[in-house]
């Protein structure tokens, strides 16, 4: 369906094009959701910055979610009881996770961030982007950090989604722009033709340029 996640983000920002007038400020959930991400504040002239969220594997099935948390000004842990009930999962492995999570949050955010002030959210709306949702709990959690921070609306935008995770996420963020919500969904990457781990420099690279890009416009130069 998409070539790679810079094509998806050219066409999840057509579809982001009606909140332009509102100055929103676009937030990736990294490492996927940034090449997406910067493809979307690029079409709508929006500063563009992270979210540090850790999804929380399930044991042995690292990417099934549990649950998701969010570290900084405004914390947020989600949790998903039915998959934990379903899978027995312990109260102590839920911490250990958590503790862990949070680790590499902190790693990240003084890898990425350094000395850079984060662009504050409130009162402002908000376009949070990811690559894709699966269960959507790091969405969720980002989603909960942002109204916990004081945005004004926030809107959840994904290239592809199943139509179950947008119908949940639809009761937490005041909207929910997907692409495409195939059926059956299998995964994020099976929809990429093109889906490669992203590293920390991939990262650092880009949130470099965004912000070069962003110091010009404010300087009234065109990048």
């Amino acid at each position: 369906m998409f070539t790679d996640r810079r094509e998806a983000g050219l066409k999840l920002a057509e579809e982001l094009a009606p909140y332009a007038g509102a100055k929103p400020v676009v937030y990736a959930l990294p490492r996927g959701g940034l090449p997406v991400a910067e493809e979307v504040a690029k079409k709508l002239g929006a500063p563009l910055d992270i979210i540090l969220v850790r999804k929380l594997g399930a044991p042995g099935q690292a990417e099934l979610a549990i649950g998701a948390v969010v570290d900084g000004a405004a914390p947020v842990t989600i949790l998903h009881q039915d998959i934990i009930a379903a899978l027995n999962v312990t109260d102590a492995y839920i911490e250990k996770t958590k503790k862990a999570a949070l680790a590499e949050i902190e790693r990240r955010r003084a890898l990425y961030m350094k000395d850079k002030a984060p662009v504050s959210p409130r009162d402002r709306t908000v376009i949070i982007v990811d690559d894709g949702l699966a269960t959507g709990a790091t969405m969720e959690a980002a989603v909960a950090a942002m109204r916990k921070a004081g945005a004004a609306k926030i809107i959840a935008a994904v290239p592809v989604a199943p139509q179950e995770a947008v119908h949940d996420l639809e009761k937490t963020a005041d909207a929910v722009i997907a692409v495409a919500t195939p059926f059956p969904f299998r995964s994020v990457g099976g929809w990429y033709q093109s889906f490669p781990q992203l590293s920390d420099d991939d990262v650092i690279e880009t949130l470099a340029r965004r912000r070069a890009r962003n110091q010009s416009d404010n300087n009234g130069n065109t990048p």
